[in-house]
């Protein structure tokens, strides 16, 4: 019986391995890197670049289980006529190298640096982060001011949310060191139909645009290894904010925060509302927003970037 059952897991294994080996080849073939390769303390970052390179930098940084792209059709086409707009990939993600290490947001925000060093020299940029991206901002600023001129944080997650409210069980597993790889190749499998259905709820309560899917490139996550590496970044994410977050105080550079009141997936008040205590953040609450802020009030979005990149502060 036992051999019997290996047999059969090795046969769901190796079926899972050829079907996700199609899917990789499909996906990457629909959403090619269109950016370059920066390497970065031995790693290549992939970077999309918009407007001129003369411009004042603004360096964004998707979320989980997202890309780069996530800026290419929302924010980057309002900021690219007099802004120069860099879009990383994070380690692991999109098409950027995953390393030992690289789930910890020091190692993160290590490389944000790198890509701000070599492509924006002696400069001082905006950094933009959206909901995992915003700790990764937050982290870029505490460990490196020299390269922040200031932060524009949507929906962010910057504290650990305390106990009984886990990560997901899929990445609990797809982290683990010996079952993870295995259970990362079953990605592809269910993941297309799975994500799509929940993009209308993360977005929640604004309309999801029609093309999302599509316009960001979401199913590059759902290639195995970078569905683990986002993973190994999630159940790491509580025990890095935790530290993190006590350290807040010492950010002197001004903060905007946007904030959707109707987010489900991170709560302001656990978020947004905690920091607001530990730094004077100028606060932007959007009453008919959920988590993904910057497609539906992009203009506004924009519009504190542009004031921050340009000296312009509101308060």
């Amino acid at each position: 019986m036992l051999t019997v059952s290996l047999v059969a897991l090795s046969g769901l294994g190796l079926g899972a391995c050829v079907t996700s080996f199609a899917y990789t080849s499909k996906v990457e073939a629909a959403f090619p890197a269109e950016g370059r390769m920066v390497p970065v303390n031995g790693h290549d970052v992939h970077v999309i670049e918009r407007g001129a390179a003369s411009a004042p930098p603004v360096l964004m940084i998707h979320g989980a289980s997202a890309n780069a792209r996530e800026f290419t059709s929302t924010l980057a086409p309002r900021l690219e006529m007099d802004l120069r707009v860099l879009m990383a990939d994070r380690p692991g993600h999109g098409y950027s190298s995953r390393f030992d290490g690289a789930e910890t947001l020091a190692a993160q925000a290590r490389q944000m640096a790198g890509v701000l060093e070599q492509t924006a020299p002696g400069q001082k940029a905006v950094i933009v982060g959206h909901s995992f991206g915003g700790a990764v901002a937050l982290r870029l600023a505490l460990d490196r001011p020299d390269l922040v001129s200031g932060l524009v944080l949507l929906a962010p997650v910057t504290h650990d949310w305390g106990e009984g409210s886990g990560t997901a069980w899929y990445n609990s597993v797809a982290a683990a060191p010996v079952l993870g790889p295995v259970f990362s190749q079953l990605a592809p499998l269910a993941g297309p139909g799975q994500i799509k259905s929940g993009v209308s709820s993360v977005f929640s309560p604004a309309p999801a645009p029609p093309d999302y899917y599509e316009t960001s490139g979401l199913g590059l996550f759902l290639r195995p290894p970078n569905f683990r590496a986002n993973a190994q970044d999630m159940t790491r994410l509580q025990e890095e904010l935790a530290a993190q977050s006590a350290r807040y105080g010492e950010i002197k550079v001004p903060v905007t925060v946007f904030s959707g009141s109707r987010d489900t997936v991170l709560s302001p008040k656990l978020h947004a509302a905690r920091l607001k205590k530990q730094l004077p953040i100028e606060l932007v609450i959007l009453p008919d927003e959920g988590h993904m802020p910057h497609h539906g009030e992009g203009g506004a979005v924009a519009g504190a970037i542009r004031r921050l990149a340009f000296g312009r502060q509101t308060r």
